[in-house]
């Protein structure tokens, strides 16, 4: 058995958000997984929307879905927990068919995911022949097996504009679609999904955080209501919304999207303050310190996917991650 690790450094990261004692009552778990992590030769995947203990106690590689399916494709490892939703772990999995991946806990879904099947897809071909299907990464692998391509938040504009067609069809995410239909002279066809965290801003909210907080920059993620964007300082991925604080340095600022991304930043920026409209994903808030142990301890959850989808899901990704 290898010898504890000391989780004082990696506390003083969190201090500026976390009180020590709050800190202490995970640090047996974040010990835990350290050392468990080495002796598997394992590696834990964290989405931003993961809660600061998690991100920056035992993740190795953090970011927005784009960046975590880069990274899974280059990991030197034996296990991935993937610290997230199912469909990342999906992801994770397509494109590393040897590696073991993890859950920890097989309930994290999405509503987005869930909002959208292979049959749907089917009769949206069916009704507009010949117009290409571009799936958000937040879908099932089925789904993707279905799309002609993917796209991320973070990438959906080049995607779309990628295919070099006058029309395409954008699934699931309708606000992400028309958001984007803003952005480019491509006709964009939308489904009515919508993302249980960021359906609940309002263009209201922005004009009473800005009553409430003279001068606060607000950005908005694009899976917002298109109104919510317009009210907004700036609209982005999440990644893209933590590369803007980081480069533009607001005073105060309102990240509108789920609010354990706003504790994550203000780790990298204490010079910043964050106001924070805490809409909370249920599916994310699923995964903890203690099933992260468990996973990787018990080999919990496996992630699989049917070999009969399995390669048109990955063709779908990789199509996106070429470009």
């Amino acid at each position: 058995m290898n010898a504890p690790v000391s989780t004082e450094a990696l506390y003083e990261r969190v201090a500026h958000i976390m009180p020590r004692a709050e800190w202490l009552s995970f640090s047996d778990d974040i010990e835990a997984i350290l050392t468990l992590k080495k002796e598997r030769n394992a590696v834990i995947l964290a989405h931003n929307y993961q809660t600061p203990e998690i991100f920056h106690g035992v993740a190795d590689i953090v970011g927005d879905s784009l960046a975590l399916a880069r990274e899974a494709m280059t990991v030197d490892a034996d296990i991935i927990v993937l610290a997230g939703v199912h469909f990342m772990a999906e992801t994770a999995k397509l494109l590393n068919p040897e590696k073991t991946v993890l859950i920890p806990d097989m309930g994290a879904g999405c509503s987005l995911a869930d909002s959208i099947t292979p049959e749907d897809i089917a009769l949206l071909r069916k009704a507009n022949p010949g117009v290409p299907v571009i799936t958000y990464v937040n879908t099932s692998a089925a789904i993707k097996a279905a799309s002609d391509i993917c796209c991320t938040s973070g990438n959906a504009k080049r995607v779309v504009e990628s295919l070099g067609v006058q029309k395409v069809l954008m699934i699931p995410d309708e606000y992400l679609a028309r958001n984007i239909a803003r952005e480019t002279d491509v006709e964009i066809l939308t489904w009515k999904g919508h993302c249980e965290v960021h359906e609940l801003f309002t263009a209201d909210d922005v004009r009473e955080l800005r009553e409430a907080h003279p001068g606060v920059t607000i950005l908005a993620h694009p899976e917002c209501p298109p109104d919510v964007v317009d009210a907004a300082d700036f609209s982005g991925s999440t990644a893209v919304m933590s590369n803007y604080v980081g480069d533009h340095k607001p005073g105060k600022v309102v990240l509108l999207t789920e609010c354990s991304m706003s504790d994550n930043v203000a780790v990298q920026h204490p010079d910043v303050s964050f106001v924070r409209p805490c809409n909370l994903c249920p599916h994310m808030k699923r995964i903890t310190l203690g099933n992260i142990r468990q996973a990787l301890a018990e080999n919990r959850h496996e992630v699989t996917v049917d070999p009969a989808i399995a390669a048109d899901a990955r063709r779908a990704v990789e199509r996106m991650l070429t470009i």
